[in-house]
């Protein structure tokens, strides 16, 4: 009979034997406190080692135009451009901005979406940081109806 105590045990040998093997990906593993913790758009694309951004009609950002329950605004990215190293998706007037990062390679299609919390109506930003550190966003405003972030 499988316990849940031998089940974690496996589970924690098979991570284990994989993260020796290098099949865990490095970058996975990575979390930019400092990018995650910024409180603008420019002091996160700084900590993430981007330069200042440029609009571009080549990034989509994807999102309502009114958001009716500001806990959960589904928010998405996405590019046809070659080259894209991350996607972005910031929140202007979130306490901290980056909501979230995606790391791609050339293999992954540079499309990406989740939900994010939002407490007011602000700008959203969809950024792709490029393999040659240059940072192409596109955004759009969403209207909040209800708060989120106890607003």
């Amino acid at each position: 009979m499988q316990t849940r105590r031998k089940t974690l045990q496996h589970s924690a040998i098979v991570a284990g034997l994989l993260a020796a093997t290098g099949l865990f990906p490095g970058h996975a593993l990575a979390f930019n406190a400092k990018a995650f913790d910024a409180k603008t758009m420019s002091d996160a694309l700084k900590a993430l080692g981007a330069a200042a951004p440029t609009e571009s009609k080549d990034v989509t950002i994807i999102g309502p135009d009114i958001a009716e329950n500001g806990a959960v605004v589904p928010l998405g990215a996405s590019t046809t451009l070659a080259g894209v190293k991350q996607l972005l998706i910031l929140v202007e007037k979130n306490p901290s901005a980056l909501v979230a990062a995606f790391n791609l390679t050339d293999s992954v299609d540079a499309n990406i979406s989740t939900r994010a919390k939002m407490g007011q109506s602000s700008d959203v930003y969809a950024v792709a940081i490029m393999n040659d550190g240059r940072a192409l966003f596109a955004k759009k405003e969403v209207k909040v109806t209800l708060g989120g972030c106890g607003g």
